[in-house]
Parts: structure tokens; C-alpha cells; sequence
């Protein structure tokens, strides 16, 4: 089911955007490149909220204010530790509105520690 969660005009090139739909909080990231990705919003860590961490546009990553996880934005990984990933959620533009797809299936979207690998 398709979202739409803000408009592009609200929504700058290197900027992050949190946001809730239903049950799944959701980080938004503008890259540098017009691309526009959305993860889940908590760290998969201890469920801090990711657009609260340190952003760092240039290379791309996001480092969690809570224990200083760190995630490349670009693919979801975990560069810090490695070997942990964030849930990424489908995206599309249209009519300058970001639409984010959150699936029909009654499940929370949202990856653990122990569960990303």
C-alpha cells in the first residue's frame, strides 16, 4: 500500500525526514543524487530514532545517537558493525508528493541485531 509522506518541495537533497505510517516508523534520506530511499527509523540496536543520529551527507552514512551504530544510507547496511542491515522500504515520486510502500501483511518492518544478517 502506497503512501504519500511528504512533498518534494518540504524535502531537500541531503536532508532526512522521519515519519510514521501505522505501526512502522520510517527514516527517509534525500541523497545527493535526487535518489530518495526509506529504511525503518528505529536502530536496529535498541530502537533509537535513527534521524536523530549523525548525518553525514557527503559520504552518505548515519551514524545512531544512542551506542554510535553506523549505517551507509545509499544500501541500508551496517558499516558499524557490520553485518546488520536496516528494512527498506519501496519508493516512488509522483506529483512532487514522496509515496512510501509499507506492505499489507499485518507485520511490524523493522530488522533487530539478530535478525539483519
Amino acid at each position: 500500500e502506497w503512501h504519500a509522506v511528504v512533498g518534494l518541495d518540504e524535502f531537500w537533497e541531503g536532508e532526512l525526514y522521519d515519519t510514521e505510517v501505522g505501526d512502522d516508523q520510517i527514516l527517509l534520506v534525500h541523497l545527493p543524487d535526487a535518489q530518495i530511499k526509506a529504511y525503518q527509523g528505529l536502530c536496529p540496536h535498541q530502537e533509537v530514532l535513527l534521524v536523530d543520529g549523525e548525518w553525514d551527507e557527503d559520504a552518505g552514512t548515519l551514524m545512531c545517537g544512542g551506542h554510535r551504530w553506523e549505517f551507509d544510507l545509499r544500501t541500508g547496511n551496517g558499516i558499524n558493525p557490520s553485518g546488520c542491515r536496516l528494512f527498506e522500504f519501496p519508493v516512488r515520486v509522483e506529483a512532487d508528493k514522496v509515496l512510501v510502500g509499507v506492505p499489507r501483511d499485518g507485520q511490524r518492518h523493522y530488522l533487530r541485531a539478530n535478525e539483519s544478517e
